[in-house]
């Protein structure tokens, strides 16, 4: 007999399985060949703790001491910058505040980013306290606690069929009864729980496009911040050498294998390129991810409200890995009765059972 059967082997299911393995037996199905291989595997890997609605930056800050030293830390600087064209000073100065982030006189902004265009370039601030996550690093850690603690994860197994007699019973090529399901399938969280005779809670899959680009100019791009425009319209971040480019945009799709929107895509460089002065002249590689999101926002964590054997860790969003290690603590304290140890206000905004008012 299982204890918790997580449906999902991206960085919601995997984080939720290593909490939950400390207090039973976890066995993840992943669909996919790789663990990671949707969301978690495009993701721009980024940690700004004040970057979402509020119940988020608190899973943020909750996380970041696990982030910064848990098996030696998952983040290295990167900083962030914030950039206004001249016309955008109103949502300019609403992200700085929202953002944390401090003004920076553009001259200055091109002192770390020479490619800025003064032409068009009207307002910069910065943020010195946004990390690159090592999400290779986070997703195979906390596959290895499962295991440590007994438990499987299992690629190559998407789940065909789900009932439920006295425990759940689970097809997925082979047969598995458990008696706790963890909803961890990302844009297929709702198609799972209709599967399993759960009410759907209006998981919103939605596409967000980026390209790779060589290094602009063959600048050395290590010491760069990524570049965010004003209202998050487009962003820009250094990669291995290369630029990572988006147009920002999300976009409802239904759950499948993302690819890039081209016009979309073309739309996001040309923002991202009338703000700097070097051209596009090259498109690498492109792809796109699906990032899921809750009606309001923020992540569902913890049991559902009329079966609490059934597991919510769904509406992850952006914030993923920046909010895995208490995002997957609270799902593990509510799934097992223990008191969180985030505040009561937030919990209230990231249970479940707001949305079945």
């Amino acid at each position: 007999m299982i204890d918790f059967l997580i449906i999902g082997g991206g960085i919601a299911g995997l984080s939720a399985g290593a909490r939950l393995s400390h207090h039973g037996k976890v066995i993840v199905l992943e669909a996919e060949d790789v663990l990671g291989y949707h969301a978690s595997g495009r993701s721009a890997a980024l940690f700004e703790e004040n970057y979402g609605p509020d119940s988020v930056v608190a899973l943020n800050k909750a996380s970041a001491d696990f982030l910064a030293s848990e098996n030696g830390g998952y983040l290295t600087p990167r900083g962030l910058m914030l950039i206004g064209g001249k016309n955008q000073h109103d949502v300019f100065a609403r992200d700085v505040v929202d953002l944390n982030m401090q003004e920076l006189p553009v001259a200055e902004a091109r002192d770390r980013v020479p490619i800025l265009n003064p032409d068009s370039v009207g307002f910069t601030a910065i943020s010195d306290g946004a990390f690159d996550i090592d999400t290779d690093r986070l997703l195979q850690d906390f596959a290895r606690v499962i295991r440590s603690n007994g438990g499987k994860v299992l690629t190559r197994n998407k789940v065909t069929a789900i009932r439920k007699d006295r425990h759940w019973i689970v097809s997925s090529g082979q047969t598995y009864e458990s008696r706790n399901i963890v909803n961890a399938a990302g844009p297929w969280i709702d198609e799972i729980a209709i599967m399993a005779g759960i009410a759907p809670i209006g998981i919103s899959p939605r596409r967000r496009s980026m390209a790779r680009l060589p290094a602009p100019a063959g600048h050395d791009l290590r010491d760069w911040p990524m570049l965010l425009g004003a209202q998050e319209a487009w962003y820009a971040k250094p990669d291995a050498g290369k630029l990572i480019v988006s147009p920002s945009e999300a976009d409802p799709v239904p759950p499948h294998d993302a690819y890039a929107d081209d016009m979309v895509l073309a739309e996001g460089l040309a923002r991202y390129e009338a703000m700097v002065t070097e051209p596009v002249t090259r498109v690498e590689a492109n792809w796109a991810g699906l990032r899921s999101f809750a009606p309001d926002g923020t992540l569902v964590l913890g049991p559902d409200p009329v079966d609490p054997t059934f597991i919510w860790s769904a509406g992850q969003g952006g914030y993923g890995f920046q909010t895995a290690p208490a995002a997957s603590k609270l799902v593990a304290d509510l799934a097992t009765g223990h008191t969180p140890e985030l505040d009561d206000a937030s919990v209230r905004a990231l249970k479940p059972e707001r949305l079945c008012q």
